[in-house]
């Protein structure tokens, strides 16, 4: 069963999926070949598998079943099932996110205790939004008079303007800007950057903070939410409404601009 469960995952990884994504499918798919054998699982197995995430988020038990459905239906491509037992299952209903920038005072508190690393870290998140993956893979290359070449999800490239306080930090380095202590010529991990992130940014906040903050200032700036869009590098504008914070006094002058 391993070799299926990786013939699949070599399949989903050819289409640019980043290597945390690809973990997370693989792990769904080994959990439930632990419960049932996938290649002779009916719809009611699956049933009883996803309610072994009942105790998760909403997002947890969604995963898990988008990983079952692309294993599934890959298996019926590939002449592996002669159905797909996905096909009757309820989609997972997610509530919409809230957008939660990490409050100015914090992040500024957080880049005065940093080493000179995990300040461009924060830097990177918060003043051009960048996921931590993508901040482990900043290097000397991607920085041009043009801006910031990110590649993001799915393999997918964006360029983000560099902002003059980003650009002070970025000056000077030479390949990687997060070079590996453990692999020679690799960058960090995501986890790397996560890891020195938790240990300046106070309780609650993460990488992803930071990006609602440069989401949130970048459409307060602009009022233009697909040019935030690109510049979070998102293929929803929907999912890029779900990073910006709108607040009262916004909201005050849009009622007040009725006529």
């Amino acid at each position: 069963m391993s070799d299926l469960i990786g013939a699949w995952c070599a399949w989903y990884n050819a289409g640019g999926a980043s290597a945390g994504t690809l973990r997370v499918r693989r792990n769904h798919l080994c959990r439930l070949a632990r419960q049932v054998d996938p290649l002779e699982a009916r719809a009611s197995d699956l049933v009883t598998f996803l309610g072994t995430y009942a105790d998760q988020a909403p997002e947890s038990r969604k995963s898990a079943l988008m990983s079952l459905r692309s294993f599934y239906r890959w298996a019926l491509k590939h002449g592996h099932r002669p159905d797909d037992p996905t096909r009757g299952l309820r989609p997972v209903k997610t509530p919409a996110g809230v957008p939660r920038p990490i409050p100015d005072e914090l992040l500024e508190a957080a880049l005065a205790q940093a080493d000179a690393e995990t300040r461009l870290m924060l830097l990177l998140g918060g003043w051009a939004g960048l996921r931590r993956a993508e901040i482990a893979q900043v290097h000397s290359d991607n920085v041009t008079p043009f801006g910031l070449v990110v590649r993001g999800k799915g393999g997918k490239t964006r360029r983000v303007p560099i902002h003059p306080r980003l650009a002070a930090a970025l000056d000077g380095i030479d390949g990687w800007a997060f070079p590996s202590p453990r692999r020679p010529g690799q960058p960090v991990t995501p986890d790397y950057v996560a890891d020195r992130l938790e240990q300046v940014l106070p309780k609650g906040y993460t990488a992803h903070n930071l990006r609602h903050r440069f989401a949130t200032m970048a459409y307060r700036g602009s009022h233009d939410l697909r040019a935030v869009q690109q510049l979070l590098g998102h293929s929803d504008p929907g999912t890029t409404a779900r990073y910006t914070l709108v607040g009262d006094d916004e909201l005050q002058a849009a009622v007040l601009s009725v006529a």
